[in-house]
């Protein structure tokens, strides 16, 4: 198991204390075996919060960290390149490829760019032998990590959905993971981001603008800070509050297309990146889990959809400008989760270095 490590309630960032969330911690291996008690807790998570750690310290969670600790090498040799050679990977399509900083909007909206760079690899293109993987990965031992790490994740998502499906009373062709089936088409991908320190980027492409996920499930890792949340429900007025990382832990979250899927009893996670240390390089793997392509449901603003469809609307809107973005269905990047209260209206630059302060 995992130490427990009690998150500070808040921690010094942009020169004033902002709320570190607290969140259910479920056990992998427990849900593995399907134990009520850790079914019925994951389901909750989903319905309230639409979020949680997932304990993977364990014999049976154990491969997916060290799988981790692989791609985490080859992220460090492939970023390290120069650009011109990350470039000529291109973005193969909105699910694979290399895209550069500055691809997306930033984490303080219209005027700003993101600060990261990203390699995505597609999971069909992987099960299909890799027809269009760039040849440098597919013609070296990286590959291999990437299809052991793919494997993993799959894996550990598809235990979530299967014990979701349990925990909701759900049989036969309407279990979750009915829909995500193996040898089906989606645009299941794994995303591995570099976030590069403030003064390569500069003041205006800082961090990742605040959205919910495409996907059913996201499997991410980091353990660095720069990870925010905004609480849903009754929660909803208050501000974005920080995520700690959790050793041995990865952070789950629920995407739009589950959400739908729930006939909107889920919570979508409303997140964002923002610089946390203006020094430093931020890594993160993100293992988006999606429908198959052709699944229909109804979203949040009552129009039926395929899961390609919404991901194909959406990351068109994640790469429009904030104004080609306002004019989306009013659901497309906030999955049609309602909030109150505002944000940083301006960019700020970030700070020197963060403290923690208990309440």
């Amino acid at each position: 198991m995992a130490p427990i490590i009690d998150a500070p309630r808040t921690i010094e960032w942009q020169g004033k204390q902002v709320p570190v969330w607290s969140m259910r911690t479920v056990d992998y291996s427990l849900l593995l075996s399907q134990d009520p008690a850790e079914v019925e807790k994951v389901v909750n998570a989903c319905l309230e919060d639409g979020y949680f750690m997932l304990d993977l310290d364990s014999i049976d969670g154990r491969r997916m960290l060290e799988d981790r600790q692989e791609v985490l090498k080859l992220m460090g040799r492939f970023f390290a390149a120069p650009l011109e050679a990350k470039n000529q990977y291109g973005l193969i399509d909105s699910h694979l490829g290399y895209e550069p900083v500055g691809s997306r909007t930033g984490a303080f909206g219209a005027g700003t760019k993101d600060g990261y760079e990203m390699l995505k690899v597609s999971r069909d293109e992987i099960q299909q032998g890799s027809p269009r993987v760039p040849s440098p990965i597919k013609n070296s031992g990286d590959l291999r990590i990437l299809e052991q790490a793919i494997g993993s994740c799959n894996t550990v998502t598809k235990v979530i959905l299967s014990a979701l499906s349990t925990g909701m009373g759900l049989t036969g062709a309407k279990r979750f993971e009915n829909s995500h089936r193996n040898d089906r088409p989606s645009t299941t991908t794994l995303s591995m981001m570099h976030y590069l320190p403030a003064e390569v980027t500069g003041q205006h492409k800082i961090g990742h603008q605040k959205h919910t996920d495409i996907s059913s499930l996201t499997l991410l890792f980091s353990d660095q800070w720069g990870l925010q949340i905004r609480p849903p429900g009754e929660c909803g007025a208050r501000e974005m509050g920080f995520v700690a990382p959790k050793p041995g832990c990865a952070f789950v979250h629920v995407g739009d297309s589950l959400r739908f899927a729930s006939g909107m009893k889920f919570q979508s996670c409303i997140h964002r990146v923002v610089p946390f240390k203006p020094s430093e390089h931020r890594y993160s793997i993100a293992y988006f889990l999606r429908a198959e392509d052709d699944t229909m449901f109804m979203d949040s603003e009552g129009r039926y959809v395929t899961a390609k469809d919404w991901h194909d609307q959406k990351f068109k809107a994640f790469t429009d400008p904030p104004v080609w973005q306002a004019m989306a269905p009013k659901s497309m990047i906030l999955g049609g989760m309602v909030e109150d209260g505002a944000d940083d209206p301006e960019p700020v630059a970030p700070p020197t270095h963060g403290s923690t302060k208990e309440d």
